[in-house]
């Protein structure tokens, strides 16, 4: 069964190629190659746990205060990460890995 999302990846395609638009194919979604699941969300779910709040805005003071402490270099480490991720997920054939 082709999903809503394959036709529209398909079709965007036929829209690009005859314009020479360069494009690059990349795996479904994986969460071993989403630096925010690997890395930001368990970092801040570490550092908001247990926390509670009452308007949105509460929330998003919250996150941001947490995102700004955290130091650029471990972004910077995070992306050197994702390259070492996504050299095992060619490897192992996209198969689950450690």
């Amino acid at each position: 069964m082709t999903t809503p999302r394959a036709i529209s990846a398909a079709k965007i395609r036929q829209f690009l190629t005859p314009k020479q638009v360069a494009t690059l194919n990349h795996a479904p979604y994986s969460p071993d190659l989403s630096p925010p699941d690997y890395f930001l969300f368990p970092k801040m779910k570490l550092q908001l746990k247990g926390a509670r709040f009452d308007t949105i805005e509460e929330i998003q003071k919250a996150v941001t205060d947490q995102l700004n402490k955290i130091p650029a270099e471990d972004f910077s480490n995070a992306m050197k990460k994702l390259e070492t991720r996504a050299k095992q997920c060619i490897t192992s054939n996209g198969s689950y890995f450690e």
